[in-house]
């Protein structure tokens, strides 16, 4: 048996691949051709040295342009790259805590959750139980308050503290920037 694998995925339908009775056509400097058969706007294309690309397949009638394919394709890709360097990914930053937690490793708490909420991530603070700390959740429900509290000024709680087992987690997200 013999497969076959797709180099590049052809995401329109070009020259001899267009079948429908009648396309729109726009010419390669942007103007209205107009309704007319593929044929005749495949004459037009080679004409001119460019491709007759399907550029919209779900109108009616189809739109089709004569464009030269390489540059179109060059120019999408880069497009889609620009797209996604101005995109920002959130992430998930984990700050975890004892019960027991002294005032000063709070307070680097504090700020390294600080640093993550102006860089636009999500924390999740954790509290974690173990062994007799069970007995006393109030006082990792009331560490977690204080952290809020702390990070008041950048950030809001998006879900309250919550007892998970022996964790006690809360989630804080960064308060929308005003421009």
């Amino acid at each position: 048996m013999l497969e076959v694998f797709h180099i590049s995925k052809q995401d329109h339908q070009l020259n001899e691949d267009i079948r429908d009775k009648e396309i729109r056509v726009i010419g390669s400097n942007g103007e209205q051709l107009g309704i007319m058969a593929p044929k005749t706007a495949l004459d037009m294309a080679y004409d001119q040295g460019l491709d007759l690309v399907k550029i919209a397949p779900n109108a009616t009638p189809p739109v089709c342009k004569i464009i030269d394919y390489g540059k179109f394709r060059f120019e999408q890709s880069k497009k889609e790259k620009e797209a996604k360097k101005n995109q920002h990914v959130t992430e998930v930053k984990e700050i975890r805590m004892s019960p027991g937690i002294d005032i000063g490793d709070f307070n680097v708490k504090v700020k390294n959750a600080q640093k993550f909420l102006k860089d636009g991530n999500r924390v999740k603070v954790t509290v974690r139980f173990r062994g007799r700390e069970m007995a006393h959740t109030d006082i990792g429900r009331n560490l977690l308050v204080q952290f809020s509290e702390a990070c008041s000024d950048i950030a809001n709680v998006e879900k309250n503290a919550k007892l998970d087992g022996r964790h006690m987690s809360m989630f804080l997200g960064p308060k929308p920037q005003s421009k």
